[in-house]
């Protein structure tokens, strides 16, 4: 239930928890901002216990070149202009385009994961790529 949950705003590049901590990190559509990628992931590792999994869903890179050419027009030509319409702010739509594009790509990320300290990494991509599930264990 929800009365057992605390609400916490932090950072995830300096984490207010102690070492050890927790089972499992979770981060769905976030680590693409933050400001400094590895300090986030070397966090994560810190506040996981020995054996903990780590879990990321994060957009990311269409490896079907076909699928892509269609992906990227979608992004770059309706997104905005649907964040225009809808919502009367083109500029942030836009910045989400780009910083999807800027986010490293499937297996690059995978390295940067395990350079954190985490074992057993694995991606899965859903679909096509568009987003990608990335799990590793502190081991």
């Amino acid at each position: 239930s929800t009365d057992q949950c605390e609400w916490v705003v932090g950072s995830a590049e300096e984490l207010p928890f102690e070492s050890n901590s927790f089972d499992a990190y979770t981060i769905s559509f976030g680590i693409r901002n933050v400001t400094n990628i590895n300090k986030a992931l070397e966090e994560a590792n810190r506040v996981l216990v020995r054996g903990g999994r780590f879990m990321c869903l994060e957009f990311s890179h269409v490896p079907n070149s076909l699928l892509r050419r269609v992906y990227d027009e979608y992004s770059f030509q309706v997104i905005p202009v649907l964040g225009e319409v809808i919502a009367s702010d083109y500029d942030s739509y836009q910045y989400l385009v780009e910083s999807i594009r800027r986010f490293p790509k499937q297996e690059q990320f995978v390295q940067m994961i395990e350079t954190a300290g985490f074992s057993c990494v694995t991606y899965r991509n859903l679909s096509g790529g568009i987003a990608a599930i990335h799990s590793g264990y502190k081991l």
